[in-house]
Parts: structure tokens; C-alpha cells; sequence
């Protein structure tokens, strides 16, 4: 475990990407230990990977023997949807997403600040220097829908 850990995670919008392919993702304002922030921007897949690896990690804790043993909060599933629909999907994401990263790392500190965890909310190279799309919104609007939703 870690000294330094996520104190809270708000996803508080849905961006286009043109790079490598056409994609969503989501903008997860994190706040950490030491009272910093950073926005960070992860696709769904990267939710449904760190979900997979929490449930193989900690199965009494995923309900696997007993579900009503179950701390880890559940993930919206996978939907299946035509490609005209796929902003009305990431939208309506949106919420249960911000409510599973809110409940993750409200878990206890075996899983709110293990690895898993912890490297899925640090920042990465694209996270700082994002991907220069015509769709990609200033880091003064992303601010203020921070500051509206929280």
C-alpha cells in the first residue's frame, strides 16, 4: 500500500477523441492525499479492465463466495449500440460512473489504496498533454464544469 492515495474521484464530463480512433472519454477531476488535483481522461474499457482486476484481486470482496459480502461497487455494464448512439451512451455513463469512482475510493484501504487503484487514477503522458483534437475543449471550460458540479 501506498502513503499517498486518492481521496476522491469526480467524473465530470464526456470528451470526442479522434486519435487513435473515434472513442469517448471520461474527465475524472482527482483530488489526492497530499491535496492536490489532476484531470485525467480514461475510456470506458479502462473502468470495465480495473473492475476485472479488483473482482480477480479480491473475490470475497467482488461476493464471488457470498454477494452479500460484496463491497466493490458494481460498474455500468457493456451496452451494445449502433454508432450513432455512442455520445448518448458515454452521456448516460456519465453519473453511474462518477458514482462507481466515488464508492471505489470510499472502499477500505486494502482496496481504495492498492496498486490497481492507484495506477488507474494516476496521471499519464496523455492525461497532461492531451490529444490536440478539433473537439478537445479548453482547460478553462473543463475548470469551470468543475466547478459548477462540485
Amino acid at each position: 500500500m501506498l502513503s499517498y492515495s486518492v481521496l476522491d474521484a469526480n467524473v465530470v464530463d464526456v470528451e470526442k477523441r479522434r486519435n487513435p480512433s473515434k472513442h469517448y472519454v471520461y474527465i475524472i477531476n482527482v483530488t489526492w492525499s497530499d491535496s492536490t488535483s489532476q484531470i485525467i481522461y480514461r475510456r470506458y474499457s479502462k473502468f470495465f479492465d480495473l473492475q476485472m482486476q479488483l473482482l480477480d484481486k479480491f473475490p470475497i470482496e467482488g461476493g464471488q463466495k457470498d454477494p452479500k459480502q460484496r463491497i466493490i461497487p458494481f460498474l455500468p455494464g457493456k451496452i451494445l449500440f449502433r454508432r450513432s448512439h455512442i455520445r448518448d451512451v458515454a452521456v448516460k455513463r456519465l453519473k453511474p460512473i462518477d458514482e462507481y469512482c466515488r464508492a471505489l475510493v470510499r472502499l477500505p484501504p486494502h482496496i481504495s489504496q492498492c496498486d490497481e487503484v492507484f495506477r488507474f487514477f494516476e496521471a499519464r503522458p496523455e492525461d497532461i498533454n492531451p490529444p490536440k483534437d478539433c473537439f478537445l475543449r479548453s482547460s478553462m471550460e473543463i475548470l469551470v464544469t468543475i466547478l459548477i458540479y462540485t
